[in-house]
């Protein structure tokens, strides 16, 4: 028995070239070139270069583009963090520098003038008495003293403003104390919640409020302080509570007093002028128009009887 011949298979596979990669490495290559030769000019030039020109290029370099285009400094000239780029957050403009030596003046002194108030309330045995009546302490406006009301021992007399001796007292020993000081100070009155029977048609808290911080300014001015430095007295009524949980509390009858610190003097006294110029030009206005009505009427009239 013959043996079958094994059959050869033989596989045919076709060769594939590469695909052709394209020119990007001209690009690449030019690129190179081209920084090459820029970094040779550019070593050409400093090597031909004066110092002086060299230390013309240096500086133009620290120099932000925005000077650049625009002007300004030198680099070395200037003390900012980043010359060009805007004003330096750490440096202080000169009048923040007053504003703040100021403001730190304002606070030496009425710090002074607090510690002379607690003092003198307890060196005087009149004042003494009526040390639990008398708050003072130092809030953003300036020094506060406060006159609170007692049960016992009222300020004014019931639903009136008629300040009874004893307020009398207080207010006209404090007068010459605040006359020595520099600043200015405003009046508050305040009272309780309690209303009047007639309700607000007619007198209420904010007349009574106002009625006594009056008649408070009066008395320091008959102790000794001068009337010019008097800012502003106000009436706030039952509005501003020392004591939020009770507002019918005595506490909230109160005179406050506050000695205006140098920036709260300042923004009170520019209020006040604005608000005296808005008046004046609100009642000049009308008058110079009626005064030209009464003109022109009166121009109309000598023209009718020339005719």
């Amino acid at each position: 028995m013959s043996e079958t011949p094994r059959r050869i298979i033989i596989i045919k596979r076709p060769v594939v070239a590469a695909g052709h990669h394209g020119g990007g490495w001209k690009i690449a290559y030019a690129d190179f070139m081209t920084a090459m030769f820029a970094f040779f000019l550019v070593m050409w030039l400093l090597s031909t270069s004066t110092p002086a020109q060299l230390a013309g290029i240096a500086e133009q370099f620290k120099m932000p583009l925005k000077v650049a285009l625009s002007g300004g400094e030198k680099s070395s000239l200037s003390t900012s963090v980043i010359p060009g780029g805007g004003a330096d957050p750490m440096e202080k403009k000169t009048g923040d520098v007053q504003q703040e030596e100021s403001d730190a003046d304002d606070l030496n002194r009425l710090d002074e003038l607090k510690q002379h108030l607690d003092k003198m309330i307890e060196d005087s045995p009149v004042l003494k008495q009526f040390r639990p009546q008398l708050l003072i302490d130092i809030t953003p406006e300036g020094l506060r003293i406060q006159i609170v009301d007692s049960s016992n021992r009222p300020m004014f007399d019931r639903s009136s403003a008629v300040v009874v001796s004893y307020m009398r007292t207080i207010l006209r020993e404090i007068g010459p104390v605040l006359n020595a000081q520099p600043n200015k100070i405003t009046l508050s009155g305040h009272t309780d919640a309690a209303l009047y029977a007639q309700g607000d048609k007619s007198y209420s808290n904010w007349e009574l409020s106002a009625d006594r911080a009056n008649a408070s300014r009066r008395e320091l001015i008959a102790g000794g302080m001068q009337e010019m430095k008097v800012l502003r007295v106000m009436g706030v009524a039952s509005s501003m509570h020392l004591n939020q949980d009770d507002p019918f509390a005595p506490v909230n009858r109160r005179i406050s007093i506050v000695v205006l610190n140098h920036r709260a003097q300042t923004e009170i006294e520019r209020a006040n002028a604005a608000n005296a110029a808005n008046a004046a030009n609100a009642s000049i206005k009308p008058a110079i128009a009626a005064a030209g009505q009464s003109a022109a009427n009166l121009s109309a009239t000598r023209a009718g009887r020339r005719i």
